[in-house]
């Protein structure tokens, strides 16, 4: 598998689950501890993070950017 490739999995898996912390802060964050909530949305931030990264890393991957 090319790097190109693995990028794009591993970037579509990522977005699932930040699709699904984000929909569990969304749905439940009220009726959370406060401490819980605060970890999933700093949880949710970090993978953001993650799949920004990730992306850049793709781009350059594939066009030859440094």
């Amino acid at each position: 598998m090319s790097t190109r490739s693995e990028l794009s999995t591993i970037t579509s898996s990522l977005g699932e689950i930040s699709r699904r912390i984000t929909a569990l802060v969304e749905s439940d964050g009220s009726q959370m501890d406060n401490d819980v909530y605060s970890e999933l949305v700093a949880a949710e931030r970090t993978v953001g993070t993650l799949l920004r990264r990730l992306n850049r890393a793709a781009r350059h991957v594939g066009g030859g950017e440094h």
